[in-house]
């Protein structure tokens, strides 16, 4: 088996019950064979990226120690959006579950099915904002500055319009 490596996810849901969605997203997380849970950010109400004529998402980023490839965590993540009923009919579209691997370790991945780090993570202020509560030292790989740093690199208009509010997880 893989020496263990620490994995982000990155977690969005706008249809359905939300919160009871990414709750599910969490428990199957923990059940995923050599995935173990380590710290959980707050929950997010964000403005929709790049199809923004849709509700609101709720996001957060979980962050875990995972012992296997890469491609098999992805093959996990998949499998747990199935289970809650994502179907994939538009790109950026609403969802039941996003589960997104924002990092694997400190490794650059970069395969037809997987990019890692995510490749529109230092874009996203629904990523940033999370990543940067539960991992503030953390240097990404491909961009060597924390989430904090690319944060405050993305202009007040993109933050502006990428409105991210923390709410409470219940």
């Amino acid at each position: 088996m893989s020496p263990a490596r620490e994995v982000f996810i990155g977690l969005g849901c706008n249809l359905g019950d939300c919160r009871a969605n990414l709750l599910f997203a969490l428990e199957g997380l923990a059940a995923l064979p050599g995935y173990r849970p380590l710290a959980l950010s707050s929950l997010y109400l964000t403005a929709p990226v790049g199809k923004t004529d849709q509700a609101s998402f709720y996001n957060a980023v979980a962050r875990g120690k995972y012992e296997g490839a890469p491609l098999e965590l992805l093959a996990g993540l998949l499998a747990i959006e199935k289970a809650r009923g994502r179907v994939r009919t538009q790109r950026w579209g609403p969802r039941t579950l996003d589960l997104d691997m924002l990092l694997f370790g400190q490794e650059i991945i970069d395969l037809p099915e997987l990019q890692a780090p995510h490749p529109r993570l230092a874009e996203r202020v629904f990523v940033l904002a999370p990543l940067g509560e539960i991992a503030p030292d953390l240097v990404l790989p491909r961009w060597g500055l924390t989430a904090g740093q690319l944060l405050d690199r993305l202009g007040p208009g993109e933050r502006a319009r990428q409105e991210v509010k923390r709410i409470a997880w219940e």
